[in-house]
């Protein structure tokens, strides 16, 4: 058995995880539902924990599942984190170029260099990709950085001139490196999507997770609401997931040497 929670678990944020893992499992095991004791961290706690069939419990993109994980997992829940512009369950990415570029609009980064954290991030990769498509401008991809604050940290020292970081990301390196935030600055911010969702292995009693899943967020301290942004999960349809635009994959510039 698996469980993960390795989208959102920066260093300000992991006890507060722990704590709600806890809570999901002890609910979980009070209903005869076996449960790992802690969450995986590490490098198996992302691709290796979603695709492994003894996956109880872990969060997602909306990326990843609809390229390689749909009809091997099981939605569970979309997240509500809150966030300005958006519905329960969904989430943005934030557009953002260094504080010291001149260009103010999205549409004035025509070309321009943008560093994304992975090729099956629908934050970091597919939502810029279809913003900047829709406003008729090409941006053009340089630089994987492996996640969302390898993003900000590459833009921040001039690596690349804009990236798309989903909004809920934003607010958590902006406490956790508050420094290279303070080199950047947000242009602008797509269109919602729905938000990196809870899933369990296919075959897993999605209904007992959920419900254990409810009433562990249910039950945070304020100060573990307020470390992992949760204001509460709900349910969004497989549809919704699905009907997000796939922009392809990325094609990185040949290295020299």
């Amino acid at each position: 058995m698996i469980a993960s929670l390795g989208m959102y678990d920066f260093p300000d944020g992991r006890a507060a995880n722990d704590r709600l893992w806890a809570g999901v499992r002890d609910r979980l095991r009070a209903a005869g539902i076996p449960a790992p004791e802690a969450l995986t961290r590490g490098p198996d706690a992302l691709w290796p924990a979603w695709e492994s069939p003894g996956l109880v419990l872990s969060q997602t993109c909306g990326l990843p599942y609809r390229a390689r994980l749909r009809g091997r997992v099981t939605l569970v829940a979309s997240p509500d984190y809150g966030l300005e512009g958006c519905p329960p369950g969904y989430y943005r990415s934030l557009l953002v170029a260094r504080a010291e570029d001149p260009r103010g609009r999205v549409e004035d980064f025509d070309g321009a260099r943008l560093v994304f954290s992975e090729d099956l991030s629908q934050s970091g990769w597919a939502a810029p990709q279809h913003h900047a498509r829709r406003l008729g401008i090409a941006l053009r991809p340089v630089l994987r950085s492996g996640s969302h604050a390898g993003s900000v940290r590459a833009l921040s020292g001039g690596r690349a001139d804009i990236a798309g970081i989903d909004a809920h990301s934003w607010r958590l390196i902006g406490r956790n490196d508050p420094a290279a935030v303070a080199r950047l600055r947000v242009i602008g911010a797509t269109d919602p999507t729905p938000a990196t969702p809870f899933v369990t292995a296919r075959g897993r009693d999605a209904a007992a997770v959920f419900a254990a899943l409810h009433a562990a967020v249910g039950a945070l301290s304020p100060a573990d609401r307020a470390a992992t942004g949760l204001r509460g999960i709900v349910r969004l349809p497989e549809a919704a997931y699905l009907a997000v635009p796939d922009p392809g994959a990325p094609a990185l510039p040949a290295q020299d040497g």
